[in-house]
């Protein structure tokens, strides 16, 4: 069953993880994990602290070289009538500071309170302009 765009835009906001699509400069799809928080069409996420190679990461260089992404939420059950997917598609921008990156960050704090006890400061923002909410449910 097809989602209208405001229940995908409701199913997407409750999810906890998503998985944002970026791509390299070959064309080829990269795909990573993010923690998010949907404000209205726009997806924040930021650059946390947990150890990584390199604060440079390769999703920031995708988004300045090419702003378009796909973000995708889901849920699985082994009830497959209970299973349903979202899809949001927009362009993506990365901010590494001011009103918006603030405003993330707080959003961000309140919904994974992980957030608070972690060490070290927190990188870029990447704000996502959603055009297109789609989804599907098994029910």
């Amino acid at each position: 069953m097809r989602l209208d765009p405001d229940e995908a835009r409701r199913r997407f906001a409750a999810g906890r993880v998503a998985y944002m699509a970026t791509l390299r400069s070959d064309g080829t799809a990269a795909l990573v994990p993010i923690v998010f928080e949907v404000l209205g069409d726009r997806v924040v996420s930021l650059v946390d602290p947990k150890p990584k190679r390199t604060p440079e990461l390769a999703r920031l260089q995708h988004i300045a070289r090419e702003p378009r992404v796909a973000l995708l939420v889901d849920h699985y059950e082994d009830n497959w009538e209970l299973l349903w997917w979202v899809r949001a598609e927009g362009m993506a921008q990365v901010v590494a500071g001011g009103p918006e990156r603030g405003d993330a960050l707080a959003r961000l704090f309140a919904k994974y309170p992980q957030y608070r006890t972690l060490d070290g400061p927190f990188g870029d923002a990447m704000i996502v302009e959603v055009a297109r909410w789609t989804g599907w449910s098994a029910s």
